[in-house]
């Protein structure tokens, strides 16, 4: 049974735990400790496990001490190291102290790993079984031991006395079997395990591929460490998912919720980029100064400038956002990057093709409006000529963007960079210089002799 809540107020209304859930990031410190103290002791146990680990180690920190020690030798193991993790330097040693000594030396040795590996993530507790049991003396084994076994209780791991791991059986099998039944005669020898040292997001894709509900981790001898658990993968995979799209926003990714970060940490983490991106920009001003001879002659060009530019930006977007994607749920690796360019080719010309006709007739369109509405000529006599410039010029960016937001992220990841620092602005900048060379080339080619 867990510990009561401490302190219950009568100041705060009784919330439900998913009401104060929801409610936890607007509420103080004494409110959050007043709701939490309402909330019955099966209640605050789900409510524990669902709270991040910065929310549960603030939580910790404003309980009183002996409410703080009764849920730290409460929680696995695996929870407790992350709330240390979350704490400031100065609190960790005194939050540890308040472990007995067999979690706390469990928990140490968690914290030898980082963070987004599965040393990690794992659980140290997990149902240990001999090789020569039978199914009765395992079931009756892990009876006596359910207070030191794992949170998720499926699967019994076969190890030898070195610790290795030599197979896997399932409690289904255990109690439908034979209580004489030797484990090594039930025990599934084929296994799935993880290495102390992967990253998390690599983990994730193994529990996807797999369809697992936890998973075995060993170190480089084969010895078994804990296990992974589902749960743990599920705030692995929204991590890591917060991260892709802030780094595809164009930012450094936050290490922290949004209102957590603080004011010059979140512009630091976005100055950069945006700096990058600015000067990146003004290569644009410096292509179009490039073409003043041709714009001075055909001031009509200018007009489409924003037109053909944001088109291949936002082809390339596209195309960046779909690979950066497929890369981090597995479905593209770097060897299929020639079957990735011959797909954005063939979605280059179609959709470049689109784009172009509408900007073509919008051209011819706007032409045939001006003059029946005001008599006079809009784009000129060679309008015709202009609306197929800006299609075909809308065609080579559209196709440009498609291609070098689909690669960048095979190269970043060839050079052992995130795919997902390929951002969305930082594919539109490239774009947006290359297409102004495009769009003056192609009308440079189209207008010769009449425009140009």
């Amino acid at each position: 049974m867990p510990p009561e809540p401490d302190h219950p107020s009568a100041n705060l209304e009784r919330l439900a735990p998913d009401e104060l859930h929801e409610a936890w990031p607007a509420l103080s410190d004494e409110e959050r400790l007043q709701g939490f103290a309402l909330l019955t002791p099966e209640e605050a146990e789900e409510f524990v496990a669902r709270l991040p680990s910065r929310d549960a180690a603030k939580l910790m920190v404003v309980l009183p001490v002996a409410a703080r020690q009764r849920w730290l030798r409460l929680l696995p193991p695996d929870d407790v190291a992350d709330i240390v993790q979350a704490l400031d330097e100065e609190q960790r040693e005194g939050t540890l102290a308040l472990l007995d000594d067999a979690a706390r030396d469990e928990v140490r040795a968690l914290l030898v790993y980082a963070e987004d590996v599965a040393g990690g993530l794992m659980n140290p507790r997990y149902a240990r079984l001999r090789e020569d049991m039978t199914a009765g003396e395992a079931i009756a084994y892990l009876r006596a031991q359910k207070q030191r076994t794992a949170e998720m209780i499926y699967y019994g791991y076969v190890v030898d006395s070195g610790q290795r791991l030599r197979g896997v059986v399932s409690f289904r099998e255990l109690v439908t079997a034979r209580p004489d039944t030797p484990l090594r005669e039930l025990m599934t020898t084929e296994l799935v395990t993880v290495p102390d040292t992967m990253d998390q997001e690599a983990v994730s894709h193994i529990f996807a591929r797999h369809d697992l509900i936890c998973i075995p981790v060993v170190d480089a001898e084969g010895r078994m460490k804990g296990i992974v658990t589902a749960d743990d993968i599920v705030d692995v995979v929204k991590e890591e998912a917060t991260e892709d799209m802030q780094k595809v926003g164009g930012l450094e990714a936050l290490d922290a919720p949004y209102l957590d970060v603080s004011l010059w940490h979140l512009i630091r983490k976005r100055a950069g980029w945006l700096a990058a991106l600015f000067i990146g920009e003004s290569m644009t001003a410096t292509a179009i100064a490039f073409f003043e001879d041709q714009i001075a002659q055909a001031v009509v060009l200018a007009l489409f400038i924003p037109l053909i530019i944001s088109s291949g930006g936002n082809s390339g977007s596209q195309a960046a956002t779909l690979v950066i994607r497929a890369m981090a749920l597995g479905e593209v690796r770097l060897r299929d990057w020639w079957r990735v360019i011959r797909r954005e080719v063939a979605s280059g010309v179609a959709l470049g093709s689109v784009l172009g006709s509408i900007g073509l007739v919008r051209v011819l369109l706007w032409e045939w409006l001006h003059r029946a509405l005001k008599g006079t000529m809009l784009y000129g006599e060679h309008y015709a000529l202009v609306g197929l410039t800006v299609a075909l010029s809308v065609l080579g960016c559209v196709l440009w963007g498609t291609l070098a937001g689909s690669m960048l992220p095979f190269l970043l990841r060839r050079l052992r960079f995130d795919p997902a620092s390929a951002s969305a602005p930082f594919v539109a900048t490239l774009v947006d210089v290359t297409g102004v060379v495009i769009y003056f080339s192609v009308a440079t080619l189209v207008l010769r002799g009449t425009l140009l």
